[in-house]
């Protein structure tokens, strides 16, 4: 990864997080009541790692979900090392 160093208030700087938070807002936070953080906190970390990252495409890696991205990431990686 690389590091933002841009200049405030530079709209394409964030828009990957920002459109992520959007996201989480509409499809889980909004959704739910949890009644404590700990709470919150479990059901934001199954929605990333269960329904974002296993079935959201995203246009910046070649409409792949990230679990797909990281798969061939992983297993190019592999391979230069054998």
């Amino acid at each position: 990864m690389k590091g933002s160093m841009s200049c405030k208030g530079n709209s394409y700087d964030n828009a990957c997080i920002e459109s992520f938070h959007s996201v989480i807002k509409r499809e889980s936070i909004h959704r739910r009541n949890d009644r404590t953080r700990k709470e919150a906190s479990k059901e934001i970390f199954e929605y990333v790692e269960t329904g974002y990252n296993r079935a959201r495409t995203h246009s910046s890696i070649g409409y792949r979900t990230l679990a797909e991205m990281m798969r061939d990431y992983h297993r190019r990686r592999r391979s230069q090392v054998s």
